[in-house]
Formats: structure tokens, C-alpha cells, sequence
């Protein structure tokens, strides 16, 4: 009788991850204050917002919402689930990837097309923060099944390389390539995970690398990105004053801050401190323990998702997991670097916490898989 009750569970009655739910939502809501802070005055002088003080406040606080129902949902579906469908979200990610491309369909935003809109509604949707997670999915499922063809680089390695270069060549015709960059990584770091060889790594950075460089080399402003972030101070390119002001805000904050919604440079000095340079208005408001106090719930989220990934009973949740993990590590810490004038700037959002729809919502999905799979821990 126990034996039939226990093959009639559900697979989620296990213990969720309260620790790593309770740093998301802490991380959701600070998100929420420090975006109504940062954007306030902008959005209070700009006709795109209708000079509507709160607009970035809404429109967040929708998302927000539309995403938590995203990351329950997700979270009480068995996550083998998306192992039957990977293929189906592979091919349809891409396919909305190159509806962005199509006249009438595709947003394009200061000179760079990556929204897919829906006519009538105002609504936009960027697929390729969809990728990144289509992709690990993906992969987790193929070398779940394949540990051994890992090893081999025609039989394992190369069909990866194939689907990364099919996704990375789409990206760079939306004139994204910090994207590309950050989807390259996610993919090197889950064949690492598979168990691929670190020769057969090498050889994939010698290919990666070249191309990275020409595709630098193509565009003016790919090249404008390099020479201000060498020297932001010096510089007369037109986005060095962005970086210029980051700096400042970072260093007017001190260690302990100027104080909630004390910022300066968020009175029209620092443009887009709403989104991609968030962490420096955090710095100058909340200083350097604000700062830290940010960077460790990141780590703790980190730190939450390699055991997940560790202590997960099969091979396809702990590569989920581990590469889930992976992709919020690595955009929060690129979104750190560019505020810090560590690496040229991006365009990439501070997860949970920046301004962006789309970026909010499939992060919180995201969050929703790892939810999920911390039921199915040892």
C-alpha cells in the first residue's frame, strides 16, 4: 500500500528551495525600489513616457507579475517536461529570432533591431533573451542522452557548435552581439559541464575568437564601445560621457551612500541608469555596502543553484540547473563590469533588478526550472 502511494506522488511534493525563492523575491523587490528611484525624474521629463513619473514603475511591476506566474507554473510542471519539448523550443526560439528580421514585425531601438512587436497592442518581446535558456535546454537534453559523444568532437561537440553559430550569426544581424557573446559562453560552459574535452574548448575559443575580432572590426560602433572603454576620461566618443557618469555616481556614493532617491546622476546626467546602469545609481544611493550587500545575494543565488545542480538525481536537471545558474552568474556579473568600466558596455540587464520586460519574465521562468528541480535533490 505504501508503494502504490508512493508511486502515485507528485514528483514536486518535494521540499522546494525556500533559501534561493526568498533571495529572488528580495532581489524582485529591491529591483522595484531602485527602478521607481532611478527613473522618476527621467520618466517625469520625457514625452515617450507621457512625462508620467511612474511609467518604468508599472511597467515593471506588470511584467513582474506576468513573470511570478511564469515561475509558478514552471514550477509545478515535472521539468522533464522541457526535455520532450527541447527541440520545439529550440527551432521556435529561432524562427522568432528571424521574425525580428522581417519588415513591420521587427522594433529597432537606437540603431539596433531585437524586438518583435505585436501590431496594435504596443507590446515587444525580445526573443533572444529566450535563447539562452532554448539553448541550455537543448543541450541539456542531447548530452544527457549522449555522455559519451561529448568526448568525441565530430559526434558531440560539433552539432553544439553547430546550433550556437545558427544562433550567433542571427544575433549578429540584429546588431547584438553582446548577446552572441553571452550565448557563446552559456554554451561553453554547458559542453564544459558535459563533459567535453578542454582541447576541443581551446579549439572552439581559436574559432570564436577571430570571428569576434572581425565582427568588432565591422561595425563603427563596435569600435567606438573599445576605444571609450580603454579610456573613458580621455575619450571623445559619444558614449564615454555615459561611462563618465557612471564612475562619477560610483564614486559620489562612497561607502555608505548619498541615500535612497539622493541620487545626481539620475537628473538627466546618466542616460540609461534605469536598466543597463542601474548598479551605478545603486552605488551612489546605497554606497559600497550597498553594493556588496547586491553582489552577495548573487552569489548566495549562485551558490544555491551548484547544489541544485550537484544533489540532482538525474544527469538532465543538474545540466538544467548548472547552466540556469550559470547565465544569471555571468549577466550579473557583465552588468556589474560595464557600470564598473571593467569591459565596454553592453546592453545587457542586471537580472531581476534592471528595467526590462522580457529580460524580467524569462529570468523569472528561469528561476521557476530551478525551483522545480530543487524538489528533485538528494
Amino acid at each position: 500500500m505504501v508503494n502504490r502511494l508512493e508511486k502515485r506522488r507528485p514528483f514536486y511534493i518535494g521540499q522546494l528551495d525556500f533559501p534561493l525563492l526568498f533571495a529572488i523575491a528580495l532581489l524582485c523587490a529591491f529591483g522595484l525600489v531602485m527602478l521607481f528611484s532611478a527613473s522618476y525624474y527621467y520618466a517625469q521629463n520625457t514625452a515617450a513616457t507621457r512625462y508620467d513619473g511612474f511609467f518604468y514603475l508599472k511597467s515593471q511591476a506588470m511584467y513582474l507579475a506576468v513573470g511570478l506566474v511564469a515561475m509558478y507554473v514552471v514550477s509545478r510542471v515535472d521539468y522533464h517536461f522541457f526535455d520532450k519539448i527541447r527541440v520545439f523550443a529550440l527551432v521556435g526560439t529561432l524562427l522568432l529570432m528571424l521574425l525580428v528580421l522581417v519588415p513591420g514585425l521587427g522594433v529597432s531601438r537606437n540603431g539596433a533591431q531585437r524586438w518583435l512587436g505585436i501590431p496594435g497592442t504596443g507590446f515587444t518581446f525580445q526573443p533572444s533573451e529566450l535563447a539562452k535558456f532554448a539553448l541550455i535546454v537543448y543541450m541539456a537534453g542531447f548530452m544527457s542522452r549522449r555522455p559519451q559523444a561529448m568526448k568525441n568532437l565530430t559526434k558531440g561537440v560539433f552539432p553544439m557548435l553547430f546550433i550556437m553559430g545558427a544562433f550567433g550569426l542571427v544575433l549578429l544581424l540584429q546588431k547584438n552581439m553582446s548577446m552572441m557573446v553571452i550565448l557563446l559562453m552559456t554554451g561553453v560552459v554547458m559542453l564544459f559541464l558535459g563533459g567535453a574535452e578542454i582541447k576541443h574548448l581551446l579549439l572552439l575559443a581559436g574559432i570564436a575568437l577571430p570571428i569576434l575580432v572581425v565582427a568588432v572590426l565591422m561595425e563603427d560602433y563596435r569600435q567606438s564601445r573599445v576605444l571609450m572603454f580603454m579610456d573613458p576620461w580621455e575619450s571623445t566618443e559619444k558614449g564615454a560621457y555615459q561611462l563618465r557618469q557612471a564612475l562619477i555616481a560610483l564614486g559620489a556614493g562612497g561607502v555608505f551612500g548619498q541615500g535612497l532617491n539622493f541620487s545626481r546622476q539620475k537628473l538627466l546626467f546618466l542616460p540609461y541608469g534605469e536598466s543597463d546602469f542601474i548598479f551605478a545609481i545603486i552605488g551612489e544611493e546605497l554606497g559600497f555596502i550597498g553594493c556588496t550587500l547586491l553582489i552577495l545575494t548573487y552569489l548566495f543565488i549562485i551558490y544555491r543553484g551548484i547544489r541544485i545542480a550537484m544533489r540532482c538525481k538525474d544527469r538532465f536537471g543538474s545540466l538544467m540547473a548548472a547552466g540556469i545558474t550559470a547565465v544569471i552568474g555571468m549577466q550579473a556579473a557583465i552588468n556589474i563590469a560595464v557600470a564598473t568600466s571593467s569591459i565596454p558596455p553592453t546592453g545587457q540587464t542586471l537580472p531581476f533588478v534592471s528595467a526590462g520586460g522580457t529580460s524580467l519574465m524569462i529570468f523569472l521562468a528561469a528561476a521557476g526550472i530551478l525551483l522545480n528541480i530543487s524538489r528533485n535533490i538528494e
